[in-house]
């Protein structure tokens, strides 16, 4: 060892490349390409984890909450809305890797289906990913999973909400937290908070007026 590398200090670069270096160095964006280039059999769940390697948290948990972004039927936010509660639970229990109940492991998307799925992220993941990068992360390696993934828990019980409009801010601030938290970027995560913190008081306030005008209405029904 010489003495300039005996006098080094680890230095938050240096903390930065190592969190890197765990991680698949590639962006979310590429992973979903390369795997919409690849697949030619139903893509299940249990596949995606694989492919998002030791990111599978904060990668499921932002491929679940952009499903909850796409145009589908009314009701469906009820069914994607449970693996974004089902990963944020398990991130406050500190688990070390995502389990999902084996009803929803065998679940599978058709090639074309998730093709389009991938047409419609991939170029919105590049286009953020050209401004996220590691910085300001407030947390420390593998800290702050756990307060995130409370946070995101009431995100995702807001999705399963069976309310009009309910599902879709709340699902828009877990795929930034979720981002945020694959990138290591503080900036981002600000972002998702705050975007977080609004659309709960939205969906406390159509709770509100909803639990209000049911009651009311029941004030007149005759028993």
């Amino acid at each position: 060892m010489t003495a300039t590398q005996a006098n080094h200090k680890p230095s938050p670069e240096d903390h930065i490349e190592e969190m890197q270096a765990d991680n698949d160095p590639r962006p979310l964006s590429q992973v979903f390409k390369d795997l919409s280039l690849s697949v030619t059999a139903p893509v299940s769940f249990t596949e995606l984890e694989d492919a998002f390697t030791d990111r599978s948290f904060a990668a499921l948990l932002t491929f679940f909450a952009i499903l909850n972004l796409l145009p589908l039927p009314p009701g469906t936010g009820i069914v994607t809305g449970i693996p974004l509660v089902l990963v944020s639970v398990q991130m406050v229990m500190g688990r070390d890797s995502v389990w999902l109940p084996s009803f929803l492991r065998t679940k599978s998307i058709s090639p074309e289906r998730f093709r389009q799925v991938s047409d419609k992220i991939v170029p919105r993941l590049q286009w953020l990913e050209r401004f996220i990068k590691p910085r300001n992360w407030p947390f420390g390696r593998k800290q702050g999973d756990r307060l995130l993934g409370a946070f995101t828990t009431i995100l995702g019980m807001s999705v399963v909400l069976p309310m009009p409009l309910s599902n879709w801010l709340p699902a828009l601030a877990t795929a930034i937290i979720g981002i945020a938290l694959c990138e290591r970027d503080g900036r981002l995560l600000f972002a998702g908070l705050t975007i977080g913190v609004v659309s709960i008081a939205i969906v406390a306030g159509f709770a509100f007026v909803a639990a209000s005008v049911i009651t009311y209405a029941a004030s007149f029904w005759p028993f």
